[in-house]
């Protein structure tokens, strides 16, 4: 899903970029352990739900579109009432969704975690434009689509410009997984989240998509190994994701629907 500009990436072996600052901030420390965020945690059941602890804010999140279909922005729905720990259904079959009812009992889930457990700037590869960088992670893809828009982010990191540069940002930035950062002097453009739980809403495709956790919330696999805390990430709701826990877009293929 969502290919990069081929060859506009210039690499040298092992991943790091020919010719760019040697040294990249980590996009995942930024903003990511903020004060408001410690405690607070997303713990995976094995074969099981995501168990949420520390009083994580939750709400609805839809993907907006504009008149061409193409995503611009998330608008915030309905909101939770705030609780101490919750439980959220991983397998996508509980009758009471969000949150978990045990179906993942009933039916067996295989809830295997396949995801690589490396560092974002170990898996994301790098264009290097005139005005702006972009580096590309493509497995966290969680097909939000907001990169497609006005000639994809790919292609306007290659163009220069401030007009190009600004779409490069807002389009990053939208990314719901983090798999697109973008960067400017070495350093990463994150938003500032709030640390939070969004279910996605995808209005335009008529589907449910994955849950966002945002603002920097430590996420704890199955085997009680911790994930590189970042500040933003897609988890799987649908249980359809190929890369587990992460979402894939496997959301779209299966037609999800969370009936909120």
């Amino acid at each position: 899903m969502h290919a990069p500009l081929a060859g506009s990436m210039t690499t040298a072996p092992g991943g790091a970029p020919r010719g760019a600052p040697p040294v990249l901030a980590d996009p995942g420390t930024v903003r990511r352990m903020s004060d408001t965020a410690r405690g607070m945690r997303v713990t995976i059941r094995k074969d099981g739900p995501y168990l949420v602890s520390g009083r994580v804010p939750m709400a609805n999140l839809a993907i907006r579109v504009d008149d061409r279909g193409e995503s611009t922005e998330w608008g915030e729905g309905e909101r939770y009432p705030l609780q101490e720990q919750y439980a959220l259904c991983r397998c996508g079959h509980s009758a009471t969704k969000p949150f978990c009812d045990a179906a993942h009992k009933r039916i067996g889930f295989d809830g295997t975690e396949t995801a690589s457990r490396r560092p974002y700037l170990e898996e994301a590869r790098r264009i290097d434009g005139p005005s702006i960088s972009l580096t590309d992670a493509e497995s966290l893809c969680a097909y939000g689509r907001f990169c497609d828009a006005q000639g994809t982010a790919w292609r306007r990191a290659t163009e220069a410009g401030r007009e190009a540069a600004e779409v490069v940002k807002r389009e990053s930035r939208n990314c719901p997984g983090g798999r697109l950062v973008a960067w400017e002097n070495a350093a990463p453009l994150e938003p500032e989240y709030a640390p939070s739980i969004g279910l996605v809403e995808d209005p335009a495709l008529g589907v449910s998509g994955g849950i966002l956790v945002r603002g920097g919330i430590e996420l704890v696999g199955a085997d009680g190994a911790r994930y590189e805390t970042r500040n933003r990430m897609a988890l799987c709701r649908c249980g359809a994701s190929r890369n587990k826990p992460f979402c894939d877009g496997s959301h779209a293929e299966v037609k999800f629907r969370d009936d909120l």
